[in-house]
């Protein structure tokens, strides 16, 4: 898939502005179970905090699974299938909380 390569391209060149819009696409789709920021806990106990999920796989690789549609993860999660600038955001967003 083409979009995987210009996906990591960017993330190493993230700016500001797509880390902010991925936080504010997290922050409106996805705390409601996930811990999206730096501190605290998930409100949903099996969504995993997003601050962690460098830890169990490259970031990277979700660029893949956000194209295409997540249809796994906690049995309540919603499918997402996002654009290319939006999972350039959100990457960038996730690759920010490693720091």
């Amino acid at each position: 898939m083409l979009l995987l390569p210009c996906l990591m391209g960017s993330l190493a060149a993230a700016t500001e502005g797509q880390v902010q819009r991925g936080k504010t696409f997290v922050g409106a789709n996805c705390a409601t179970c996930h811990a999206v920021g730096r501190i605290g806990t998930s409100p949903l106990s099996e969504a995993p905090a997003f601050r962690d999920l460098h830890t169990k796989y490259p970031v990277e690789d979700l660029g893949e699974a956000l194209a295409e549609g997540i249809t796994t993860g906690h049995p309540t999660m919603p499918e997402f299938q996002l654009e290319p600038d939006q999972i350039t955001d959100v990457l960038a967003y996730l690759k920010s909380l490693e720091r």
